[in-house]
């Protein structure tokens, strides 16, 4: 079977499917509860769903919103089932979720922003250009502002927030709703990759906010 991707407003989400997306945050890194889940439906604005065979493969909130004057795709909590296919999965998220970029803002390019917890995360980047941060890429002025408008966006303090290493340290009350996807190949993932989130502390909320540009004439690839 084929994966199956839709996204919808947030409001119109079922009791069964917070369920099942507390099912798969259970599996996960993440170990959000139902409750968790729930909130965050009511703080994003459109949820992003994949299913094989009716089944919840994974899911992402979202929002498309503009930051400055600027398009962005905000991407909430999001989690990814371990399966064989959860790369075709985390794709099926992105590729939808960029779709509706270029619906909302035509001829434009679009930043696409994120928070992780561990380096496979960053999979979802692979097809945006520009990404930050990036191995071997020292992130100039407007790069880190950015990073800092972004932790604003996601309601982080100020004073948890590092500029310079894109870290935000939580609050210790559990995981950050971040966008959680195991790499089937983590022994391919970029050392340096790997090594930015060796300071952090999961459990206690840390997370890395990361960020790339989807470029006009690619989205438009999407219309």
């Amino acid at each position: 079977m084929s994966i199956a991707v839709e996204t919808k407003d947030c409001t119109a989400l079922s009791d069964a499917e917070l369920a099942e997306m507390a099912d798969i945050c259970a599996e996960g890194s993440s170990l959000h509860e139902i409750g968790d889940i729930s909130k965050q439906a009511e703080s994003w604005v459109l949820i992003t769903q994949a299913r094989e065979d009716g089944k919840l493969k994974g899911f992402a909130f979202c929002t498309l919103e503009r930051i400055g004057g600027t398009p962005c795709v905000l991407i909430g909590l999001a989690s990814v089932r371990r399966i064989a296919k959860r790369d075709t999965v985390l794709r099926g998220l992105v590729q939808d979720m960029l779709r509706r970029a270029v619906l909302a803002f035509p001829d434009e390019d679009v930043l696409v922003a994120a928070r992780f917890n561990q380096p496979g995360g960053f999979e979802a980047f692979r097809s945006l250009h520009d990404v930050v941060p990036r191995a071997g890429h020292k992130p100039t002025g407007e790069e880190r502002a950015w990073g800092t408008r972004l932790a604003k966006r996601y309601g982080i303090e100020q004073k948890a927030y590092d500029q310079r290493a894109f870290l935000a340290k939580g609050d210790g009350s559990g995981p950050a709703p971040v966008l959680d996807h195991e790499s089937l190949h983590p022994d391919q993932l970029d050392p340096e990759l790997v090594e930015w989130f060796e300071p952090l502390h999961p459990a206690k909320g840390d997370s890395l906010i990361g960020f790339g540009w989807a470029m006009e004439e690619d989205l438009r690839k999407l219309a």
